[in-house]
């Protein structure tokens, strides 16, 4: 959804609650931080390069930086109540925050000879930023806690025709977490005399009922979709009839699973167009995301040795066959290769294929079962927790996959992709991805194709890094492993 409005402070109760309480962990992160930055100065011995800086001086530069990191969140709505709950521009904004307090701390260091950059860029700047970011995500899981349990959520009224109303209805369903919650439609005057119920909600009135329906039902947001009856000079009217009212007014484009990175709104004479970027498969952010994936694998591959050592002896010993099975995939534009990974199920298992069709518990050209009796127990454990997963880091060196990227497909699977699935294959497969944290096997075969898409259209390296966090608290949750 485009909202219309300029982003601001939270006008509802619980929006302007969350706001002071991010406010005060926002204060008592950075204070601390900074302080702590002052404090290792001095103990380290760092020497002031300038005669007359002393703890006095350190202690006005500190409250300095203080308040301008404060502030910098305040002006670039990092708790602006739109962005709380779901996405990464929450994060995004808090980075973005840190780095220009920082950045404009340096250059200032530098070309005024202050020497006051190095303590805080060192200790500050990371451990702070660090701790932002937890205490939101903190936050953010108590808020969406609450939206799960119907609180904190924003009473909205859609408007448009019944199809597009109950796609729009759908979504918030399915997405609760986002945090609106549908109470009610507005249609065009004709149905509205018809129908009292859309999508199982209450028929309101009609385009020129929507603010007083969204006054007399206390509504805090209407969401307008993108139906062909809602002609310009329509939506102005209704725009116009709630610039009294504390009501939201947001729009809801017919572009569906596009993401905020490629989306850009331009006026034209009045008239707001909206831009979407073409995705990129190739280019500069293509080359960046091949050398942070090479760079990560090979990290983790050294961090890891230990673990990978010891599952390969534990897998030799409790059962005859290889260690590593290797299986064919198809990879960046339709391209196979060998995929590696820890062998869970006994040698030969794929031989037995034919005999568990009856038992297939997956839909569309995925095969599942939960209970396959040819997973050994050594398997079950590996699969729980995505252990088997680690010899792919050798296939992300290979240059075969990503460290986060779409689920690999079999080529049994592609045989029966349709064409807009194929769009799948336009970036590596991944280690990880969006079915990886979205709930692993117990996805259906839509959903996986969805989330998958999505992920092909929108991908951004910082979306890489979110997933990545994600992904551990998903494998030690072991949510739908098997």
């Amino acid at each position: 959804m485009v909202d219309s409005s300029e982003p601001g402070a939270p006008s509802s109760p619980w929006g302007r609650t969350i706001s002071r309480r991010l406010l005060v962990t926002d204060i008592a992160i950075v204070v601390v931080t900074v302080g702590l930055a002052q404090f290792i100065r001095y103990s380290l011995g760092w020497p002031s390069p300038r005669p007359g800086h002393g703890p006095v001086w350190d202690t006005v530069v500190s409250i300095v930086i203080a308040g301008s990191w404060i502030a910098a969140l305040s002006i670039n709505g990092s708790r602006d109540r739109r962005i709380l709950g779901i996405g990464s521009l929450e994060y995004k904004r808090v980075f973005d925050a840190t780095f220009s307090v920082f950045a404009l701390l340096a250059i200032t260091s530098v070309l005024f000879l202050l020497g006051i950059a190095r303590g805080y860029l060192v200790m500050a700047f990371p451990v702070g930023l660090v701790l932002l970011v937890v205490g939101r995500w903190a936050w953010r899981k108590w808020l969406v806690r609450r939206r799960l349990a119907g609180e904190n959520l924003l009473r909205s009224i859609i408007v448009g025709s019944p199809d597009s109303i109950q796609y729009m209805a759908d979504q918030l369903r399915r997405f609760p977490y986002a945090g609106y919650k549908a109470i009610g439609v507005c249609l065009p005057r004709a149905q509205a005399s018809e129908l009292t119920e859309v999508a199982g909600l209450p028929v309101l009135g009609s385009f020129a009922d929507v603010a007083t329906a969204a006054r007399s039902h206390e509504a805090d947001s209407v969401i307008l979709t993108s139906s062909d009856q809602l002609p310009p000079a329509t939506v102005r009217r209704i725009a116009w009839s709630l610039e009294t009212s504390p009501v939201e007014l947001a729009v809801a484009p017919a572009l569906t699973e596009i993401a905020g990175p490629r989306i850009h709104i331009r006026q034209l004479a009045g008239l707001p167009l909206l831009h979407v970027a073409v995705p990129q498969y190739e280019g500069s952010k293509q080359a960046a995301k091949s050398v942070f994936d090479v760079a990560t694998a090979m990290v983790l591959g050294v961090l890891l040795s230990p673990v990978l050592l010891v599952t390969a002896l534990v897998v030799r010993v409790t059962s005859a066959g290889p260690v590593i099975f290797r299986q064919e995939r198809v990879g960046l534009n339709g391209k196979t290769f060998r995929m590696l990974k820890f062998r869970t199920m006994v040698d030969g298992a794929e031989n037995r294929l034919d005999e568990l069709l009856p038992l297939n518990e997956g839909s569309g050209p995925l095969f599942k079962v939960r209970d396959d009796p040819r997973v050994t127990p050594v398997g079950r454990f590996l699969r729980r927790f995505s252990l088997d997963e680690l010899p792919q880091l050798w296939n992300v060196i290979r240059g075969d996959m990503s460290i986060v990227g779409p689920r690999p497909p079999l080529p049994s699977e592609v045989e029966r992709y349709e064409p807009d699935v194929r769009r799948r294959l336009l970036v590596k497969p991944g280690v990880t991805g969006p079915w990886q944290i979205s709930g692993r096997s117990d996805l259906s075969w839509a959903e996986g194709v969805r989330l998958d898409l999505f992920y092909v259209e929108n991908w951004t390296l910082f979306g890489d890094l979110l997933m990545i966090w994600r992904t551990l608290r998903v494998v030690i949750r072991r949510h739908g492993a098997y």
